[in-house]
Order: structure tokens, then C-alpha cells, then sequence
């Protein structure tokens, strides 16, 4: 065989391996998005309008509820579909808007086939009066995650036994460090 014709033969080889490793991949990722879908079809059929699907990506999936809803869903969530506990409440202020979303990232331990997946259930709340009911009794976990949203944000949880200062001094008399409008004096 000439040199021209083994660096053909290679690079037949070399691209049937990268369209087969590439299918490969995209194959598991379509595998791993429609379970994905799956898992928020579930949710988005017993809600219906009460529920808006940010995306579904693998691994992660995002959900907007309506504040009303949040307990009800979240309780649904954690009975059927397994997310048994929250990693983690963020809060993001949005003046123009005049909200407040609160994102509240949801995992498994208690379920293998979700191991690594992330539902971040998202709802908001005005910033003129920024209440939402707490979800401390359906994920103990968001016991300190609430209480910091609280504080640096100003999201008042009802229903939060402790809704009180947490990371900030006990004489802290500015407005929540994470609102926009704050600015650190002096500067």
C-alpha cells in the first residue's frame, strides 16, 4: 500500500470513529434529555398554566411556579418524583422588573437513576413587598438558605420560624446587601 493511500485509509478510520464517538454522544445526550423531559412533563401535566419550563438541559432542569403553587408542587415533587432534599436557595434581584426570583436547587439521594440531576424550582416575588411561604416543611434543608435569601435579599418566608439575622451584624440598618440599589458607603 502507498503512503497516500494508508493516509486515507487512516482518515476514513479517524473520521468513522469521530461520527461514531460523536453519535455516541449525542445519542446519550438525547437519552438523558428525554428523561429529563419526562420528569417535567409529570410536573407540567398535574399543574398545567401554574407551571413554566425555563429549560431542560441533561442533568439540569428549571421550573417557574406561581408563588401560590410552590408548596403544593414542591411537596409533589419530593413524593413522586424523589427529589428528597434542596442543595441550595439563590435569590436574584430584578429592579425593572420590580421582582425578586427565588430558585431553590433540588437533588436525590434517595433515587440512583436521578443521581446528578439538579430541578431548580423558581418563583417570584414582588420587591415592594417580597413574601413567599417558606418550603422548610417539605425540605429541611432550606432552613439557613431561606434565612440568608431573608437577609441579604429581604424575602420575608412565612411560615419560617426564623426569619432573623444570620450572616449580617445585629445592627445592620441598610437595606439587603444584595438588592442593586445597594452600595457599600464610602465608595
Amino acid at each position: 500500500m502507498n503512503q497516500s493511500t494508508e493516509n486515507r485509509s487512516n482518515s476514513n478510520f479517524q473520521s468513522s470513529s469521530l461520527a461514531k464517538s460523536k453519535s455516541d454522544t449525542e445519542a446519550k445526550k438525547e437519552l438523558e434529555s428525554s428523561f429529563e423531559k419526562k420528569l417535567v412533563s409529570e410536573i407540567t401535566s398535574k399543574f398545567g398554566d401554574n407551571v413554566k419550563v425555563s429549560y431542560i438541559r441533561p442533568l439540569r432542569m428549571k421550573i417557574i411556579v406561581n408563588q401560590e403553587y410552590i408548596v403544593e408542587i414542591a411537596t409533589f415533587i419530593r413524593d413522586s418524583l424523589g427529589f428528597d432534599h434542596a442543595e441550595s436557595v439563590a435569590g436574584t434581584d430584578y429592579p425593572k422588573d420590580n421582582k425578586i426570583e427565588v430558585i431553590y436547587h433540588l437533588g436525590s439521594y434517595s433515587r440512583d437513576d436521578l443521581a446528578g440531576h439538579i430541578l431548580a424550582l423558581a418563583t417570584n416575588t414582588s420587591r415592594d413587598d417580597a413574601r413567599l411561604p417558606t418550603l422548610m416543611n417539605v425540605f429541611k434543608s432550606v432552613e439557613y438558605h431561606e434565612r440568608e435569601t431573608f437577609e441579604m435579599l429581604g424575602v420575608y418566608f412565612e411560615g419560617h420560624n426564623r426569619n432573623e439575622r444570620f450572616l449580617l451584624p445585629e445592627d445592620w440598618a441598610d437595606i439587603p446587601p444584595l438588592r442593586k440599589e445597594f452600595r457599600i458607603k464610602g465608595r
